[in-house]
This record gives C-alpha cells, sequence and structure tokens, in this order.
C-alpha cells in the first residue's frame, strides 16, 4: 500500500507564508529531492463538500484507508490563526469505533493532497465519525519553532543532551481543552448546538505496572488528555524506523522492566524528519523524548471512548518538539535517560528491578513515585500492615550523593500504606529538579525497599529528668516514655550533657522529639527562593535532616540562631545579626529565637512520632 501521494513538482501556492514554511521544513531536512515531500494542500483551498481519505492502522501493521468529506473550515479554533477542517468520516470500521484514541496524527489527504492530520473527536460518550483536522501548515509551524529553539539540537543527540528545561516555553495546564463548534458547523454536522470538539485522546500505554498503581497516580498523566491502558514491548525489529504515514510511534517515558508510552500515529516524514499526534502530548514546547515504534494490537471500541492497544517496538530517534499542533521528532540518536534500580525485599525474597526514565523537571519525579509505589504494591509478598524500610540516593553531576532513608509505619487510613512511600520520595526528587539555581544532571538512581511485616510505631508520651539543675559541663540523663503501636510502655533513656559554656542561672529548654519536628524549619528555609547560595547546599541541608526511625533530644538556650545558606550559627550577637543583614539580600537568612546547645539521638528501629519539652537551670 502506498502510504501517501507523491509529486513530481512543486505545487503552486497560493500563500507567500506557506512558500517559507516549506522551504524552512525542505532546507532543515536537508532534502535533495521534490519527490521526498507530498503534495501539499494549503487550507484556503480546502471547501465543504470535498472528498478525501485518510491512513490509519486498525490492528496489526496494516495501514488501512477510510473516506472522509469535509464539512467546513472553523477558523481560529485553536488561537489566532490556528484554524481546524471539520470532517465526516466514512465506512464500516470507523462508522462502529468512531475517532478512537490513537488515532491522532493519522494522515488526511484531499483531493489526493496531503491537507493534515486527525487529531480532534466530538466530546466523550460519541462514537460520531466527526472529527477535526489539524491543517499542515499548522503542524509544520513546529518546524519554525525548532529552528528559533537552541536547545532542540542539543535534546536529540545522546552525546550532548542535557535534562529538559523546567522553564520551557509553551507549557500547558493539566486540563482537557474543549472548543466550542459554532451553530451553523453543528447544524450541518448533524449535533446539537453546544456540541465542542476535544482533543483525540492519546494511549498512555503502561506495562509491567499493577492496577493499584494506575488507579492512584495514572491520573496526573490522564490530566493531560490521555486514557490509561494496559499494553506491553514488543522486540524490536530492522524495520522500526521505515515508518510511513498513519504508522504508530510511542514517545517513551520509562523503559526496561517497567515501560510507560504515550502512542499516536505518523502524519508526515520527510527524510529523518517525523510529525505526528496532530496535538501536543504535554505541551512541554522543546522536549528530549525517546521514539519508538508503535505495534497496534488491536482497536477496542466502547461508548466511551475507543481506543487502540499498542505495545512499543524499539527505540528509533528522539521527539525534539511538543507543540500546540503537532509532535516533532527525528530518526537517529535517541537522547540519554536515567537509570534506575530498585529492589524490593521482603522476608520471603528479594526482587530487583532495573529501567530507565526520562529527564523532566515535571515528569520525573512522578515516574519515580508510580515506579516505587509499583515495586511494593505489584509484589505477590506486600500487604497491607507493613512497615517499610527505605534507603538509597541520587547521583548527580558534579554534585555530592542525595541519600535517602527512612521508615513508613502503617496507619489505619483508607490509603494503601506504600503510597507513603511513593510520595515522599517524589517529594525528594521534586525539590531536587524544581530548585532554583541550575538543572540538576541526574546520572543514577538507587532505591531499596525493606518491607518488615509488623506496624513499628511508637508515640512519645512523656519525658522527664533525673536532675532539675545542672552545673555547666555536667552529665544529666533524659528519660523518656515511648508507647509502641499495641505494646507496653517502654522507657529510653539519652544521655546528654550541659555545655561547659553554659551561663550560670540560666534556663535551657530539653526538647524531646521525632524528626519531622526537627525538619519543618530547615524544610521551610530551603524552599524560599534564594535564601541558599546553590544546588550543593540544597543536597547538604537534605542529607542533614533527620530521620524518622530515630528519637531525639535537642538542647535549646534562649539566644538568638542565625540561618544563612546551609549553615546554622548559634547564640549569633546582635552586631553580627546586623552586619550579615545589611550584606545579604532579603531573605537570604532567618532569625530563630532560641539556639541549639547540643543534639542527641537514639536509633529506635521503628518510626517515632510526637514531641515533649522540659526545662532544666544551669546552676
Amino acid at each position: 500500500m502506498h502510504a501517501a501521494p507523491r509529486k513530481n513538482s512543486r505545487p503552486a501556492c497560493t500563500s507567500s507564508r506557506w512558500v517559507v514554511l516549506v522551504a524552512t521544513l525542505l532546507v532543515a531536512a536537508g532534502v535533495a529531492r521534490a519527490a521526498d515531500t507530498p503534495e501539499i494542500l494549503p487550507l484556503g483551498q480546502v471547501k465543504p463538500g470535498m472528498k478525501g481519505f485518510a491512513y490509519t492502522i486498525f490492528a496489526g501493521d496494516q495501514i488501512e484507508k477510510f473516506d472522509l468529506e469535509v464539512i467546513g473550515i472553523m477558523p481560529n479554533l485553536l488561537g489566532p490563526k490556528q484554524s481546524i477542517i471539520l470532517v465526516e468520516l466514512k465506512g464500516p470500521k470507523v462508522e462502529h469505533t468512531g475517532v478512537v484514541a490513537g488515532m491522532s496524527g493519522s494522515p488526511v489527504y484531499i483531493e489526493g493532497k496531503l491537507a493534515g492530520a486527525l487529531s480532534l473527536k466530538f466530546g466523550i460518550f460519541s462514537k460520531e465519525p466527526l472529527a477535526g483536522v489539524t491543517p499542515i501548515e499548522s503542524m509544520l509551524e513546529a518546524q519554525s519553532a525548532a529552528s528559533a529553539d537552541k536547545t532542540t539540537n542539543a535534546a536529540a543527540a545522546p552525546e550532548d543532551a542535557s535534562p529538559l528545561l523546567a522553564e520551557a516555553a509553551g507549557t500547558q495546564d493539566a486540563t482537557t481543552r474543549q472548543y466550542p463548534v459554532p451553530a451553523e458547523l453543528a447544524q450541518r454536522a448533524g449535533v446539537a448546538e453546544g456540541a465542542y470538539l476535544a482533543p483525540i485522546e492519546t494511549p498512555l500505554v503502561f506495562s509491567g505496572f499493577h492496577r493499584a498503581a494506575l488507579e492512584r497516580f495514572a491520573g496526573q498523566l490522564t490530566a493531560y488528555g490521555m486514557v490509561a491502558a494496559q499494553g506491553g514491548t514488543a522486540a524490536p525489529r530492522p524495520d522500526d524506523a521505515n515508518l510511513k504515514p498513519g504508522d504508530m510511534v510511542g514517545a517513551v517515558l520509562v523503559t526496561g522492566d517497567l515501560s510507560i508510552h504515550a502512542a499516536c500515529s505518523v502524519t508526515l516524514v520527510t527524510a529523518d524528519r517525523i510529525f505526528a499526534c496532530g496535538h501536543p502530548l504535554f505541551g512541554f514546547g522543546p522536549v528530549a523524548l525517546p521514539m519508538a515504534r508503535g505495534r497496534v494490537l488491536t482497536t477496542l471500541s466502547s461508548e466511551l471512548a475507543s481506543t487502540k492497544i499498542v505495545n512499543v517496538g524499539g527505540v528509533i530517534g528522539a521527539f525534539t518538539q511538543d507543540r500546540l499542533t503537532a509532535l516533532m521528532g527525528r530518526l537517529g540518536a535517541a537522547p540519554r535517560m536515567i537509570p534506575m534500580e530498585l529492589t524490593i525485599a521482603t522476608p520471603s525474597q528479594q526482587k530487583q528491578f532495573h529501567f530507565e526514565l526520562i529527564e523532566n523537571a515535571k515528569l520525573t519525579p512522578l515516574l519515580v513515585a508510580i515506579s516505587a509505589f509499583n515495586g511494593l504494591a505489584g509484589n505477590t509478598a506486600y500487604s497491607e500492615g507493613t512497615t517499610f524500610r527505605l534507603t538509597g540516593g541520587i547521583e548527580i553531576a558534579g554534585h555530592s550523593r542525595v541519600n535517602l532513608e527512612n521508615m513508613f509505619a502503617p496507619t489505619d487510613m483508607f490509603i494503601p500504606d506504600a503510597v507513603f512511600v511513593a510520595l515522599t520520595v517524589q517529594n525528594v526528587f521534586t525539590r531536587i529538579f524544581s530548585n532554583p539555581y541550575e538543572l540538576a544532571r541526574i546520572e543514577r538512581i538507587t532505591l531499596r525497599l525493606e518491607s518488615i511485616p509488623e506496624r513499628r510505631w511508637a508515640t512519645i508520651e512523656s519525658a522527664w529528668s533525673e536532675k532539675s539543675e545542672a552545673l555547666p559541663g555536667e552529665p544529666v540523663s533524659v528519660k523518656v516514655l515511648l508507647r509502641p503501636y499495641r505494646g507496653a510502655p517502654i522507657i529510653q533513656e539519652v544521655p546528654i550533657a550541659i555545655p561547659p559554656q553554659a551561663a550560670r542561672g540560666s534556663t535551657l529548654r530539653i526538647l524531646v522529639s521525632d524528626s519531622d519536628t526537627l525538619n519543618r524549619m530547615s524544610r521551610l528555609f530551603t524552599f524560599a527562593p534564594g535564601r541558599l547560595a546553590g544546588l550543593e547546599q540544597l543536597i547538604t541541608l537534605l542529607n542533614r535532616e533527620r530521620r524518622n526511625n530515630r528519637l531525639y533530644v535537642t538542647l535549646l538556650q534562649p539566644t538568638p540562631t542565625l540561618l544563612v545558606e546551609d549553615k546554622e550559627l548559634p547564640n549569633a550577637p546582635l552586631s553580627e545579626i546586623n552586619v550579615l543583614d545589611q550584606r545579604r539580600s532579603s531573605g537570604s537568612s532567618m532569625l530563630l529565637r532560641e539556639s541549639t546547645a547540643g543534639e542527641w539521638s537514639v536509633p529506635m528501629n521503628q518510626v517515632v512520632s510526637g514531641f515533649y519539652s522540659l526545662n532544666i537551670t544551669v546552676k
């Protein structure tokens, strides 16, 4: 089957703007022969009643042709000078399935010329064979955007690849857009007034994921107009890169023992350049997403949302632009990804998972959380009422390692216990990726999750000291009453010492607490923009955070502490405070009313919660 008619000479164009777009595309793609580009039908030549056809895959690798008829043009539907062609699809298959998730990007030919790509459908619960077509001129504007974007070439080549810029232009809110259809066209299309068009859903295919993981986290991705679907992976084939209009491609988010990819159809292949989808995936602008071949198993017809069931094949290149009207990429080298190792250990077994994640400030923390949760919830040894111990780290190029260590006790909340592990991991990664200092180039992620089949959790009920008065330098024993979950109370003794320089007659406060009580202030400090000098200081503070499986006793004295960047300056004199405040920008320091005179901790091998305060006088 021929994927598209080919031309022998360049067609006459009625629009100078269109001439410039085509010329830019041909030059940038290095096209040597005019036959490499199909003949184009400019939007200005599209009229109601014109006949055409489109290509897509319903099952297997067979590209199928179905007919269509133009109903009309909806000018400026997507925005200024962003019009849509409204068409009616014809044929037994499309009339049975309606517009199918994964069909976006299917090339549309009118009178034998490429006019655009299927991209919009009528609402939900609708199998009306009506669709919106993104004009090919609008899709090719992604090429103009790429020419102006200096990050595109770096994103496409693994040796020069850098993480996706968090501030990438063109980011849109994670909401499915709706475009009202004018009453005149709605009547002509045979639908009720008030009908609207929405982007055709993109199948977001998960392989190796437990249902609980999809129910808990997939909604954060499907909010971008995707539909979550179970799928698999297909072995790479020698012909994976031999793409034709109507074939399926996938934007890979995770690959390895776990797989996530978003699938849509190819609209145009020009030399090594690919245009697909006809609408954005996320609307991030410049991206660095591996491009893989998609293999359709079958098409599932549904009143809610018909969808293609797609496996992901071999990686064949990189998507470099995610724009309003198209997903654009190149065949060839794939962008670098972040390797991740996940070990799940239970009393009966240990499993290891190896996979790679895309570099993306918005998505990578979420993908790590999904993977961690899935590793736990998808384990046959997993059960509720289990305590988890997390260890591991994040290796960042040019910086110290971020160390991860914590315990998580189950609760009686109607939430899977593994969620708290996943959210904690996601929070750490978000703080790294969203830092205001520099792009963090993650080299490796290592996580180990150990399952302990009991609820290890204790609450601090009270505390006391054997002495109400002590001399400077004198040791003091602090006793803490802890009540374990459904267990007998225990008394934990923590030896401390009064500082030798403590002023006689002063009153010190002994704070017995969990880790979170001590971490709150440092977290508030690190989240405030401009308080730290850079990423390395943020990592230092993250590694300094207390662990929740330890009992802490902190000795506080009533003198101010000045927090400057990643440093704590206790007992700061007023003169020093004034000098630092004059030299530093607003918000770069913080003053606390107490200073830490000493801190001690005891490992408890269980999650500790609560706090208790008492005083001691220096005599």
